[in-house]
């Protein structure tokens, strides 16, 4: 059997195929700042969501009431020291304000400040939760995020809108529309493990790319998303796909695929 040999590209990358042309070295810095706006951009939801996870998911058929009592009860033993308190709204929706005070209040390695109202509608058949994390702000920054959940009956969605001018990247702006994973046999919240997916765009000076996540794995305290994947539909007209592995989230980086060129593995800095 003939057995041909890859080719590969030095610097800060390797070609991971065989056969297929690698792509140019300005090709592959180019797609490393749209994966590292991307990347960002995830981040930003996945922490929303991580915040949304402060909270136990109701218990259909549990009254609302009770259910917004124990949840507050919850919250200050998850995280010690955030004050959560109950406001009654009406007949059909209450409310935990979940206060971070300032100084070092850690949410999964990250500094919160400020409060939000969780507010719950319904009840016992039909629960949603909506919740504005604007008045928040993580590691100094704010969270331009709306959380939120439907849960009993027949439709069951946990969901982050996020949007803004990214943290740290000057000048870009991004929206993630995420989705919690629902997997069989697997907690919601409150493991080590979130999973999320869904469409985003980033815009700045290198164009507006429109970001399409699928089944990012994060394990608490981590940049990177330890699995799943991601395909940027970039303003130049190229599809850059993003592959997250356990073997290259050790390391600090993802395989990224430019259009049908050979993978290639770039690092992704914090």
């Amino acid at each position: 059997m003939r057995i041909r040999a890859c080719l590969t590209l030095a610097l800060t990358v390797l070609a991971t195929a065989c056969d297929r042309e690698p792509p140019t070295k300005e090709e592959i810095e180019d797609a490393r700042a749209r994966v590292d706006l991307a990347v960002h951009a995830a981040h930003q939801a996945r922490m929303a969501l991580e915040l949304l996870g402060i909270l136990p998911v109701y218990t259909c058929g549990e009254p609302r009431r009770t259910f917004v009592g124990r949840a507050a009860e919850g919250a200050h033993t998850k995280v010690a020291c955030v004050t959560a308190t109950v406001e009654s709204k009406d007949n059909t929706s209450d409310a935990v304000v979940l206060s971070f005070p300032e100084g070092k209040c850690s949410v999964n390695g990250h500094t919160v400040v400020g409060q939000s109202a969780f507010l719950y509608n319904g009840g016992e058949e039909r629960m949603d939760l909506t919740a504005d994390l604007h008045d928040l702000k993580v590691d100094g920054q704010p969270l331009q995020a709306k959380v939120g959940y439907g849960t009993c009956g027949d439709e069951k969605r946990f969901w982050t809108e996020t949007s803004g001018e990214l943290p740290g990247r000057a000048g870009n702006t991004y929206r993630v529309d995420g989705r919690v994973g629902l997997r069989e046999g697997a907690p919601i919240f409150g493991s080590t493990t979130l999973v999320f997916d869904g469409p985003g765009e980033v815009s700045g000076p290198l164009g507006t790319d429109r970001v399409t996540f699928t089944g990012l794995q994060y394990e608490v305290g981590e940049y990177l998303p330890k699995e799943g994947e991601a395909l940027v539909e970039t303003a130049k007209g190229h599809r850059v796909k993003v592959n997250f592995s356990s073997l290259l989230w050790r390391l600090g980086k993802v395989e990224v695929e430019i259009d049908e060129k050979a993978p290639v593995t770039v690092p992704i800095v914090r």
